[in-house]
């Protein structure tokens, strides 16, 4: 998923994270990350559809220490903070409270 051509990984939002450094030989950590980029895709996607532009906000897929997938949001404050009053809205305006 790339968006608006190939440099929206270099637009200004730095998604490198904490795990970005030296990878533990023997860990498999292409499986974890072929699992989290399938949802990161899926969620740019979603994003995509809500009218979002991958430049503002968007998932990212890495890996843990373990190998295991991870998927993070990156985006721009203004953008997440509209994402996060569509969240609201879908969870009925209570903040998710049971």
């Amino acid at each position: 998923m790339t968006g608006a051509g190939e440099d929206w990984l270099s637009d200004g939002l730095d998604v490198a994270g904490a795990d970005s450094g030296l990878w533990v030989p023997g860990v498999d950590y292409v499986a974890g990350w072929r699992g989290a980029r399938e949802a990161a895709d899926r969620l740019n996607r979603g994003f995509l559809g809500a009218g979002f532009e991958l430049s503002e906000v968007r998932a990212v897929a890495s890996t843990n220490e373990e190998g295991r997938g991870v998927v993070r949001v990156a985006g721009w404050p203004d953008a997440v903070d509209r994402l996060a009053g569509l969240l609201e809205a879908l969870a009925g305006g209570d903040g998710g409270a049971a």
